[in-house]
């Protein structure tokens, strides 16, 4: 039986939806201003535990994020790329978190899609829902829940977020409070763009592996590279967004389980296909190199370098800007071998002087301690393969923001 305080907040969350969402809200100007990768469902990795092989079933999902970018109104798009049958979102909420999962109270927003509260997406696809009227500035943070009243299924998800996500038990859409989120988890799920509307504006995306994904920056910071990048562009006055598309332990070459798609595999969708990408920096080769040498597969510089390539054409056949950043150092890494610093400085060589990149972050010779291989210790994690918070606000600064 239903009880008031339910269709208390059932009236309010419709009424709300009136206004969230007028018939117009589609032809609205849209920019990009935050994206994530997605992969399949995998198990327990490195990072821990996390929920993407059991999905969800019966409870709220809310996550966090920050913007690169402001605007007047908010819209999500839902994936299920990776889903073994249809995903129904039951329902899904907007507001600005507070502390430890809670949501400020009064900025509480209905998601909806197609005008309807719910929505089904199939598998395969993803689905962007209506515009959310709710102001947002540049390097502002965003809380996200979604109600599932039925099995998800697997889920498709982002393994490192380098945020936290929080579940409930029940239907705590438009509960501001934290209590009920008694769920902790480090990966993220479903989300895979947030667009912002007003004045149209185009994007950079930073598209990688690990290092770009930012598995190595203090979680819950916004420490990241791009995140780096996206305020020194906000801090320039630039009406650029900046999307983070990288993806932990991804290759180049080689598609993976754990790792998604190879780099060549997923950029038509991770970049080319982003809302006004104008510009795409990419780093990666650093696993392909490392894996070739721990599972004895062959590689050769010019096998990474042609790789490197086919982005490049991928790029100007839609008229976007690319740039390639050098690989990082390796020096004293489970990655470092004579064999896997050869291809990496010949890789780097025809990135700095090929000519086939528009421009060139060197992030090698940022984060490499002057004359040698080895990343400076200023910079380094314990691994001396990823880079400390230190490190990545370099890589940021080594992007000169007149080339994007």
């Amino acid at each position: 039986m239903t009880t008031k305080k339910t269709f208390l907040v059932l009236l309010v969350a419709a009424a709300l939806a009136l206004v969230a969402a007028p018939a117009s809200a589609h032809q609205r100007p849209w920019s990009a201003t935050w994206a994530r990768a997605m992969q399949a469902p995998a198990g327990e990795s490195w990072q821990g535990p996390n929920w993407s092989l059991d999905g969800f079933d019966g409870q709220s999902l809310r996550q966090e994020l920050r913007v690169s970018r402001g605007g007047d109104s908010v819209r999500v798009t839902i994936s299920n790329r990776y889903g073994t049958g249809p995903l129904r979102v039951t329902g899904a909420s907007i507001g600005k978190p507070g502390a430890d999962g809670a949501v400020r109270p009064g900025t509480l927003r209905p998601l909806t899609f197609a005008g309807r509260a719910s929505t089904t997406v199939p598998a395969g696809t993803e689905r962007t829902g209506d515009a959310a009227y709710l102001r947002v500035a540049a390097l502002e943070r965003l809380s996200i829940t979604l109600y599932f009243s039925a099995p998800t299924g697997p889920a498709t998800f982002h393994e490192s977020s380098a945020d936290t996500s929080y579940l409930a038990a029940g239907d705590h859409r438009f509960d501001p409070r934290a209590a009920a989120f008694t769920g902790r988890n480090h990966a993220s799920y479903f989300l895979s763009r947030v667009d912002v509307g007003g004045r149209p504006s185009p994007s950079v995306v930073t598209f990688g592996d690990s290092i770009t994904d930012g598995v190595s920056a203090t979680p819950g910071t916004d420490g990241r590279y791009p995140d780096r990048l996206a305020e020194r562009i906000a801090a320039a006055g630039l009406p650029y967004g900046v999307l983070n598309t990288g993806l932990s332990g991804n290759e180049l070459l080689n598609d993976s389980a754990t790792a998604g798609e190879s780099g060549l595999h997923r950029f038509q969708h991770d970049v080319l296909d982003q809302p006004g990408v104008r510009t795409v920096v990419v780093l990666e080769g650093v696993n392909d190199i490392g894996l070739a040498g721990w599972l004895g597969r062959p590689l050769t510089a010019e096998t990474l370098i042609d790789g490197h390539r086919a982005l490049i054409a991928a790029a100007h056949a839609e008229g976007v800007r690319i740039i390639g950043a050098t690989i990082t150092p390796i020096a004293g890494s489970f990655y470092d071998s004579p064999e896997a610093e050869a291809i990496r400085d010949a890789v780097n060589d025809w990135i700095r002087t090929g000519g086939e990149y528009d421009a060139v972050a060197d992030f090698d010779l940022a984060l490499a301690e002057p004359g040698g291989d080895r990343m400076r210790a200023e910079y380094a994690t314990l691994d001396l393969l990823h880079p400390n918070d230190a490190g990545l606000a370099a890589m940021a600064d080594t992007i000169d923001l007149a080339t994007l």
